[in-house]
């Protein structure tokens, strides 16, 4: 086995390590529901990419701001993604400390705009307090960068992070089709911790229109963040 061969093995058991079964009598939602980081006032950071679905990314924060569990939210967002919110949802900040109340739609009180260009902010280092990150949506070319450990920006280095911080990390990518560079760093940064969540809109429910199908795929990122949501649709089963 070559150098990479093992150090792929060595990811993988790392990997494996981490994911422990829950207590008995508890599910895994339940852990991250009662665990000590949803107990308190959690962190979360929000990341934009360029990559189709902005309205994922406004439904998600509309969730962290709703959500009691939830005390401090960081939102960066990479050049594409500030283009992207400007042609999907006609949001543009002259002043980014706007940026969030626009995204959100209204006031809000958690959230702070980071500049992707500020390389020294509070969440590019490990002892900085964040619970968990998710990036809605998430470009092939964030996640390509992500994969390989090239951060060369804030948004990729807090994703950098969280997967050495061993913090949940999950990246909605956008893409479609997949080549196979695509498919082998999704191979590389769930081998490295993060979870890889396809912004892949749900049917089985039944959903009246495009904002319930967005809301219910939010819930899904938010219970993967340890916030799972009361809201979220539960498949219980047809005869």
């Amino acid at each position: 086995m070559g150098e990479s061969g093992h150090l792929d093995l060595l990811i993988r058991l790392m990997a494996m390590k981490k994911q422990e079964p829950p207590a008995a009598g508890k599910s895994v939602e339940g852990q991250r529901a009662a665990g000590p980081g949803a107990s308190a006032d959690m962190a979360i950071t929000l990341a934009v990419t360029g990559a189709s679905g902005a309205i994922y990314a406004r439904s998600v924060l509309r969730l962290l701001e709703g959500d009691g569990r939830v005390g401090r939210v960081y939102l960066v967002a990479s050049d594409a993604g500030l283009r992207l919110l400007a042609s999907e949802l006609g949001v543009v900040a002259a002043d980014g400390k706007r940026l969030p109340s626009l995204l959100a739609g209204g006031a809000v009180k958690k959230t702070e705009y980071l500049p992707n260009k500020d390389i020294g902010a509070s969440i590019a280092s490990g002892s900085a307090i964040v619970d968990a990150m998710a990036v809605v949506p998430c470009s092939a070319g964030a996640m390509g960068a992500i994969a390989s450990g090239i951060a060369s920006d804030l948004l990729t280095r807090a994703a950098d992070v969280c997967l050495k911080e061993r913090r949940p990390l999950v990246l909605c990518l956008r893409e479609t089709p997949l080549n196979r560079i695509h498919i082998e760093n999704m191979l590389r940064v769930h081998d490295a911790g993060a979870t890889v969540m396809p912004a892949m809109p749900a049917f089985y429910y039944g959903p009246a229109n495009i904002d319930e199908m967005v809301e219910q795929f939010a819930c899904r990122v938010m219970a993967q963040l340890g916030l799972p949501q009361q809201k979220q649709y539960r498949w219980k089963g047809k005869a």
